[in-house]
């Protein structure tokens, strides 16, 4: 029950916008959930723990999220095909914070865990991201992002974030031209 009202609560603060406050009643419902061995329940307000800390730049924490989760999911029939969705948003997470040696650990460390995910679109999106970020190649980004989303739509969160990797990518192009 308490669990409940600690999720409703962060649904209120969701609604108004105010991140912050939310995160930390998903992750108090998140706990209850667990104590009472819901984990459907729990997984639930933690992936909302993982969108909201993204957007609020909070990488690492997100990561850390959708990785436990695909690693919990693996082991259950139902929630197994979500996996690729969990190490998706997590690999775009890494994206975001830029370290190219990050992201290629991140990649080797999904295939170990999920031999079958080297073989997914999802993969292969994230590859081709973290080469074109490494290559530091705009054109190039943006073309693996036009090529996934015309076969897997992609949503506003994952939109967003690949936006301030674009965008980063754009200042880390000025700064270097500025050197020259």
């Amino acid at each position: 029950m308490a669990a409940r009202y600690q999720k409703e609560i962060a649904e209120l603060y969701e609604q108004d916008q105010n991140f912050e406050q939310a995160i930390v009643y998903y992750e108090r419902a998140a706990e209850l959930f667990q104590g009472e061995e819901v984990t459907t329940s729990a997984n639930q307000c933690n992936l909302k723990v993982a969108q909201f800390s993204a957007q609020l730049e909070q990488y690492q924490k997100a990561v850390n999220i959708y990785e436990d989760i695909a690693r919990q999911s693996l082991n259950n029939n139902l929630l197994k095909y979500g996996v690729k969705g969990h190490l998706l948003n997590a690999g775009i997470c890494q994206l975001c914070k830029g370290d190219i040696v990050a992201i290629t650990n991140s990649l080797e460390r999904y295939q170990e865990l999920d031999p079958t995910f080297s073989g997914t679109r999802e993969y292969k999106f994230l590859a081709d991201m973290a080469a074109a970020i490494d290559e530091e190649d705009i054109a190039k980004f943006t073309d693996v992002v036009k090529e996934f989303d015309s076969m897997t739509q992609l949503d506003a969160w994952k939109t967003t974030l690949l936006l301030r990797v674009k965008e980063a990518l754009k200042v880390k192009e000025m700064e270097e031209d500025d050197l020259t």
